[in-house]
């Protein structure tokens, strides 16, 4: 993606807790805590630190997420991805080096009954 593609900007220092609801492309390089929703792409940047609620339509990651990320249509993460979460996405791109600590969806089923029948199933 062009950077001139990215119709807003939280740069690198910015702190941001709320819902943030946009079209087309967004960049992250702050800290942002709360709910992202769109149809769109979130570009997260190398320095930037997202805690909450992430539904997109795609994701490139390159700094860190904590919560749940639901993307329409792809996930990229790059090697200094680090996601602690659960992911579903029906594309992941993941690069040597990145970091995921979650659960991941590649499919019809919800994440909370995949993790339901995990935890119910018997240990072998």
């Amino acid at each position: 993606m062009a950077r001139d593609e990215i119709n807003a900007f939280l740069g690198a220092g910015t702190n941001y807790h709320g819902k943030l609801h946009f079209q087309g492309a967004v960049r992250i390089d702050g800290n942002f805590q709360g709910e992202v929703v769109s149809e769109g792409t979130l570009v997260i940047g190398q320095e930037a630190v997202v805690d909450g609620q992430v539904k997109v339509g795609q994701l490139v990651l390159s700094g860190k997420i904590k919560g749940e990320v639901e993307a329409k249509t792809k996930v990229v993460l790059h090697k200094t991805a680090n996601l602690q979460g659960n992911i579903r996405t029906p594309v992941l791109v993941v690069e040597e080096g990145a970091v995921l600590e979650g659960a991941l969806v590649m499919g019809g089923a919800s994440i909370a009954t995949d993790a339901k029948t995990e935890k119910d199933s018997p240990q072998s």
